[in-house]
C-alpha cells in the first residue's frame, strides 16, 4: 500500500524522542541560516563598497581601496590612489580625506571631479617619494550631492581622526560654497579635525582676522582667496570704472558663493552718477539651468538700453553660460560688453559645447563680448609673468636678465609647476593611467596644492621622536606657515595668516576667448592680480594691519 507523505515524515522525523530533537535542531539551524543569508543579502544591497553605504539613492561614505562610486570618469585615478595606499600601508602614515560630491549628474561636473582627484593623487604620489615622514594615505569621502548628506560622513571622519590605525589628520577638497559645506567644516573643526579649503571661495568659509586669536573655525585653513579678495584684485587690475558703466546681475537663490560674490561686486568703489539697478534672476540649483534662460530675456533687453558696458555676474557657471549666450544672441547694435565673474567661472570651459562657442562669435569670427574672471590658478601664469618682467628690465636697462633673477614669487611657483608637469609625463610614460590631465581650469593645480599644504603642515607639526602629530598640533600649525615655512604651490606661494587665510595670494586674470574658427574656444591668461594691489613681499612674511 502507498503511504502518505505525512506517514513517511512521521516515521523518519518524529516518531521517537531522538528524531524529534534532531528535527527541531535541524529546523532551528535552517531558520538561523536563512535569516543570516537574507540579512547578508540585504546588507550587500545597502553597501556600495567597503565603508560606503547606499543612502537616498547615493553611495555615501569613505573609501580608499579604489572604489569609483559608479563613475567611470574617475575609475583610473581611484585605482592609482588605491595602489599608492597599498604601497605605503605598512609604513608610518597619516590619512588625508578628500571630501567632495563624488556622484555628479552632468558630464561637465564629472570632468571637474576627475581634475580634482587627479590633483589629489599627484600630490600624494609626489609627497610619498620626497624626503619627509609620515607617508600619506588618501581616502575619498562622499557627502552626497551638494554636501546634503555630510552629516552621515562627518562622524566617520571624526572616528578616523581618533583612530591610531587611520591617523586622519586633515580633511580637504570642499569645492562648493554652500550652507551644507559650512556645516561640515564647522562640525569637523569643533571636534578638532583640521580642515583645509582648496576650492570654495565664499567668505563664510573663512576665518576673520582676529587680534585676540578668536576664530569661527579653529583648525581651518584655506588656500584660495575669498570672493571679496578676487573682486578687489580684478578692480585693481582693470582700474576703476564709472558707476553708470556697470550693472550687477545676481542670482537670488540662497547660495553662499553667489551672496558673497554679489556683496564683493557691490562694494567696489565707483565714481559718478548712479548706473542701472541690480538685475536679478532665480536659479533652481548649482547645476540646474531651470528656466533661467527665459528670465534673462528681459534682463538683457534692459542692459542693452542702459548705457552700461560692464556686467558683473554673481552666479554659477551653469547660469553664466546661459547668460553669455543670451547676451550674444540679443546683442545691441554696435555694443561690446565685458562680463566679469568669480572663480566658479573656471568651470565654464567644461560646460561649453562647440555650438555654444560659435554663438559667441559674430559672422566675421570676432567675439561678440569679452568674459573675464579671477581664476585661482592658470598654468601659463608664471612663464608669462617672468617674460613680462624680463621685457620690463630690458626696456629700462637695455639688457635682458636671466629667468633666475626674476622675483621669487614668480620663480618658485614656476619651478613647482614644472615638477608637477614632469610627474604627469612620467606617470603617462609608465602606463599609470589617471585620465587626461587638463591644468587650464585650475582644479588640478589647486587641489594638488591643497593636499601638499595639508601634508606640509602635518610633517611640520610632528614632534621629534613621534611617528605622527596630534590633530590639534596640525590645526595649530596653520598659523606658522609663512616666510620659510611657506608652501611653494603651483598656484603661487602659500603664506598663511594666523587665521589660516592665504596672504596676498595672486590670482590669474583669465579671459574667455571664443576664437575665430569652428570648435572650442580657450581660457587665456591675461595677467596676475593681487588682493592687496601689490605683489607678495619676497620674504613672504605676513604684515600686520
Amino acid at each position: 500500500m502507498f503511504r502518505t507523505t505525512a506517514d513517511w515524515l512521521h516515521e523518519h522525523l518524529w516518531n521517537t524522542l531522538l528524531k524529534k530533537i534532531f528535527t527541531c535542531t535541524l529546523a532551528a539551524l535552517l531558520a538561523v541560516g536563512a535569516y543570516a543569508l537574507v540579512s547578508k543579502l540585504n546588507e550587500d544591497a545597502d553597501n556600495c563598497a567597503d565603508g560606503v553605504t547606499e543612502s537616498g539613492g547615493e553611495c555615501i561614505g569613505i573609501n580608499g581601496s579604489g572604489y569609483d562610486f559608479g563613475e567611470p570618469e574617475i575609475a583610473p585615478v581611484a585605482a592609482r590612489i588605491a595602489e599608492e595606499n597599498r604601497r605605503i600601508d605598512e609604513q608610518p602614515h597619516v590619512t588625508v580625506a578628500m571630501m567632495l560630491p563624488l556622484q555628479p549628474d552632468s558630464k561637465a561636473e564629472r570632468r571637474q571631479l576627475r581634475s580634482e582627484l587627479q590633483g589629489a593623487f599627484l600630490a600624494q604620489y609626489r609627497l610619498n617619494r620626497e624626503p619627509g615622514k609620515p607617508a600619506v594615505r588618501l581616502v575619498l569621502a562622499n557627502p552626497g550631492k551638494d554636501y546634503a548628506r555630510q552629516g552621515e560622513v562627518v562622524p566617520d571622519l571624526v572616528r578616523m581622526a581618533r583612530s591610531d590605525r587611520d591617523n586622519l589628520r586633515a580633511v580637504t577638497g570642499f569645492n562648493l560654497s554652500l550652507d551644507e559645506t559650512k556645516e561640515a567644516v564647522r562640525s569637523l573643526t569643533e571636534q578638532q579635525v583640521p580642515v583645509l579649503v582648496a576650492r570654495a571661495s565664499a567668505s563664510t568659509l573663512a576665518n576673520q582676522e582676529s587680534k585676540d586669536g578668536t576664530y569661527d573655525f579653529k583648525g581651518l585653513a584655506r588656500i584660495i582667496p575669498t570672493n571679496e579678495e578676487q573682486a578687489r584684485a580684478l578692480a585693481d587690475y582693470n582700474g576703476s570704472r564709472k558707476d553708470r558703466q556697470t550693472v550687477l546681475v545676481r542670482d537670488t537663490r540662497p547660495d553662499p558663493y553667489v551672496r558673497s560674490l554679489a556683496r564683493a561686486f557691490q562694494g567696489l568703489p565707483e565714481d559718478g552718477p548712479a548706473g542701472p539697478d541690480d538685475m536679478t534672476f532665480t536659479s533652481p540649483g548649482v547645476a540646474d539651468p531651470g528656466d533661467v534662460d527665459n528670465q534673462f530675456r528681459p534682463t538683457v533687453n534692459t542692459i542693452c538700453n542702459s548705457g552700461a558696458d560692464t556686467v558683473y555676474f554673481a552666479g554659477r557657471s551653469t547660469h553664466l553660460r546661459l547668460f553669455l549666450k543670451r547676451l550674444a544672441k540679443e546683442a545691441c547694435e554696435d555694443r561690446k560688453f565685458t562680463v566679469v565673474s568669480g572663480s566658479d567661472a573656471a568651470s565654464l570651459n567644461n560646460r561649453m559645447t562647440d555650438e555654444d562657442w560659435a554663438e559667441l562669435r559674430d559672422s566675421s569670427g570676432k567675439p561678440r563680448l569679452t568674459v573675464q574672471y579671477a581664476a585661482p590658478a592658470h598654468p601659463d601664469s608664471w612663464s608669462t609673468e617672468i617674460g613680462k618682467w624680463q621685457q620690463g628690465v630690458e626696456d629700462r636697462t637695455g639688457k635682458k636678465p636671466p629667468e633666475s633673477k626674476a622675483p621669487g614669487y614668480l620663480r618658485d611657483p614656476l619651478a613647482e609647476l614644472s615638477r608637477l608637469e614632469r610627474t604627469i609625463t612620467a606617470l603617462k610614460s609608465a602606463g599609470r593611467e589617471i585620465g587626461d590631465v587638463q591644468l587650464g581650469d585650475s582644479r588640478t593645480m589647486m587641489v594638488h596644492d591643497g593636499v601638499r599644504t595639508a601634508v606640509e603642515a602635518i610633517r611640520g607639526a610632528k614632534p621629534t621622536g613621534a611617528a605622527v602629530p596630534s590633530a590639534e598640533q596640525v590645526g595649530n600649525r596653520w598659523a606658522t606657515m609663512q616666510s620659510k615655512n611657506r608652501v611653494d604651490g603651483t598656484s603661487g606661494r602659500i603664506c598663511l595668516t594666523k587665521a589660516g587665510n592665504p596672504y596676498d595670494k595672486p590670482l590669474a586674470v583669465v579671459a574667455l576667448k571664443p576664437g575665430t574658427k569652428e570648435g572650442p574656444g580657450t581660457l587665456d591668461f591675461i595677467g596676475l592680480a593681487w588682493p592687496t594691489g601689490e605683489p607678495q613681499p619676497e620674504d613672504c612674511v605676513v604684515r600686520g594691519g
